[in-house]
């Protein structure tokens, strides 16, 4: 049934369904009446809801009363910048009207209407009628002027009397006097003394543009009108609804997503300020019942909340990790347990920073062991040295090395638990995987595998070390949940290439930054979902922390992730570096680290010294060129013109003595370092354990 009403904003009569299809009747008889085209009456719904959509939930109030209140408090200061031009028109329209009632006065007194009647009988040629009209007209003035001076004479004096006793009333008379000198004036000019406010289109969103949108997109025929399950209502910094399709569209909610560009042009609105999602059946839904909320403006600008990890002391793995909020500023969490992640997108659009989100809470876990890999080899994941079981930086030859064999490593490990596992009782080990009292009791460690930018390993691969490294990784992937392992991986755009689809397919958990076009929008988030609204390349170059998050087939949702810097994420590693060395679980890369050692130590170090050593961790000796072309690519800004003199000459005066000027790699003798030299300009006696020897 189709009923006129207005939006929330008042914004006109419209013509829009209201209320959901009336229900099919169980009896034969009535389904031949429907199928007639006729309607069993449902008075409910003829009538409507006694009380408005919004009115039944207290987020419905609080959303009236929030959008009321900024309407008010903008109507109040748009008259406030025009008070003067309101002050201009009220004076002139006082004077008109003094001017109205003196005249009006003036003609009382003179008796003007018999003077009238006078010149009439004139015009006609009736000397004898005008004669006595001016008689009775002289009679009348006198009259009215001794009314006039009877009443007004005793009214001065009762004034005079009154002010004495209370001085403010001629005040209040000429207040009185004035006002209604200025309603008569705003009466005779007949145009009001204040303008009419001009609300912001974006304040509105009325059912009908919903109807008109939705027909321009082809979703809805002529003649057919959605139906409203939930009406158009304020909701946070925008409008929502929930909408049915009608019957005999011959489209569905999938359609309804596909055409998110096309719906938001015809709303007036940029495709990400639109989000729509599918009700489910679960959720009261169906295959035509679409969710929306447009928002005022673009939802994702202002600026990013500030991770909690940030001030957190610990942080258990086993619960959800705040990741961001979404477009209405609901928290966004994820729980990771039993999961593995994909992260994708252009370069600079926060990857790696929405990546790190979910390790550093693993770092503030000190049952958490981290196996770290960054193909860059840039300074994103350079604190983890502190923590991190195996460290692997860039993508030379012997960081694939150290790739190939942490792989080996972790897959050794899995096969152990799972052997475990096994022999455990069912009570014990009720579903085959890794529960808190068994990491406990068998010091089985949830293991987070972090890769970033695996296309930097598989594109230095030849096509056989590839195809090794990628079974091994679908095979932790797809095995490893059960067994505590975490897969945390990220690429660029991953085409067939880069990062193949046989390992893309078994991630859970998706997530993409901007890309370029929808095609590699599904690279990421996976074939087919940016036809169901899932499309990372309406992310504009603005939107840095924001991307499209994939959390199971059917469900999505543009999250703005929370921030997290380099100096916060490096603070994170050193609290998780005590959290370990408290809990007796710091093992691996980190125990020998030095650079790590001094720093829990309370001792600085020449940063050149750090730097170095986080470009060689990966070997125990390197040649100068590749040492400057690795500093570089930790920060160009400080290393970008130094040469092997400059190089030689700070590391001397930081304390480092070299044992030889030359090293040999590959049968090569060149100018280089080796690490322990490096390594020995820290003072040893800061450190209760012993350093690991270089690998």
């Amino acid at each position: 049934m189709e009923l006129n009403t207005a939006s929330a904003e008042g914004g006109g009569e419209l013509a829009v369904q209201e209320s959901p299809p009336p229900a099919v009747p169980s009896t034969p008889a009535s389904r031949e009446i429907e199928l007639e085209g006729h309607v069993v009456p449902d008075y409910e719904r003829e009538l409507g809801p006694i009380l408005p959509t919004w009115a039944t939930t207290r987020q419905g109030w609080q959303a009236q009363i929030k959008l009321h209140t900024r309407k008010m408090a903008y109507i109040a200061a748009w008259h406030a910048v025009r008070s003067p031009k309101y002050g201009g028109r009220l004076a002139l329209r006082t004077l008109i009207g003094s001017a109205v009632g003196v005249r009006a006065g003036w003609r009382f007194v003179t008796a003007y209407d018999h003077k009238l009647v006078v010149d009439q009988a004139l015009t006609e040629g009736r000397k004898k009628d005008a004669a006595n009209e001016r008689a009775t007209r002289r009679a009348e003035i006198w009259r009215r002027t001794k009314w006039t001076a009877g009443l007004g004479l005793p009214g001065l004096g009762l004034l005079n009397a009154l002010v004495t006793h209370y001085p403010l009333l001629p005040y209040g008379l000429g207040v009185l006097a004035a006002s209604a000198a200025a309603v008569t004036g705003t009466t005779v000019s007949e145009a009001a003394v204040m303008d009419a406010p001009a609300l912001p289109v974006r304040l509105d969103l009325a059912p009908e543009h919903l109807n008109e949108a939705f027909r321009a997109a082809g979703l809805i025929k002529a003649g057919q009108a959605l139906t409203l399950v939930q009406g158009v209502i304020r909701d946070g910094k925008g409008w929502s609804a929930v909408i049915d399709l009608p019957r005999g569209c011959g489209r569905t909610a999938n359609d309804v997503l596909s055409r998110r560009e096309l719906l938001a042009a015809e709303l007036g609105v940029d495709e990400i300020q639109l989000i729509m999602s599918r009700v489910r059946a679960h959720a009261g839904g169906h295959g035509g019942r679409i969710a929306l909320w447009v928002a005022d403006d673009d939802p994702y600008m202002g600026p990013p909340t500030t991770s909690p990890m940030a001030k957190a002391d610990t942080w258990s793995v086993w619960d959800p990790i705040p990741f961001g909020v979404d477009a209405r500023g609901n928290r966004i969490v994820l729980s990771i347990l039993w999961q593995s992640m994909f992260f994708g997108g252009l370069p600079r659009r926060g990857k790696t920073f929405s990546q790190r989100l979910l390790t550093a809470a693993g770092v503030l876990d000190a049952w958490v062991r981290h196996y770290v890999a960054d193909g860059k080899g840039g300074a994103d994941w350079m604190p983890m040295r502190s923590v991190a079981h195996r460290l692997i930086l860039g993508a030379e030859d012997d960081a694939i090395a150290a790739l190939v064999a942490m792989l080996d490593e972790l897959i050794v490990e899995m096969e152990r638990r799972f052997r475990i596992f096994r022999d455990l009782p069912t009570s014990v080990c009720p579903e085959s995987k890794l529960t808190p009292h068994i990491m406990r009791k068998y010091r089985m460690p949830l293991i987070f595998v972090t890769i970033d930018e695996l296309q930097e390993y598989f594109t230095a691969m030849d096509k056989d070390l590839k195809d090794e490294v990628i079974n091994k990784l679908c095979r932790i992937a797809r095995r490893g949940p059960a067994a505590g392992f975490i897969c945390n991986f990220a690429s660029q755009r991953p085409d067939a290439d880069s990062v193949p689809t046989k390992l893309r397919e078994i991630i859970t958990i998706r997530y993409s930054t901007q890309v370029v076009d929808k095609t590699s929008s599904d690279m990421v988030l996976g074939k087919g979902k940016a036809a169901q609204g899932a499309d990372a390349s309406i992310l504009q170059e603005e939107h840095k922390g924001v991307g499209v998050l994939i959390t199971g087939p059917g469900s999505y949702v543009i999250p703005k992730c929370d921030y997290l810097d380099n100096a916060a994420f490096a603070d994170i590693c050193q609290r998780g570096r005590k959290l370990r060395e408290d809990a007796g679980l710091l093992s691996g890369d980190a125990v020998g680290d030095v650079v790590s050692a001094a720093e829990a130590a309370g001792r600085a170090i020449p940063a050149v010294i750090s730097d170095v050593l986080y470009v060689m961790h990966n070997s125990p000796r390197m040649f100068t060129s590749d040492i400057l072309t690795g500093l570089v690519n930790v920060d160009e800004d400080t290393y970008g013109d130094w040469d092997p003199s400059i190089l030689a000459e700070e590391l001397e005066r930081a304390g480092v003595r070299r044992e030889t000027k030359q090293v040999k790699i590959d049968g090569q003798n060149r100018a280089g370092y080796n690490r322990r030299d490096i390594e020995d300009a820290v003072p040893v006696e800061l450190f209760d354990t012993p350093l690991a020897a270089p690998r």
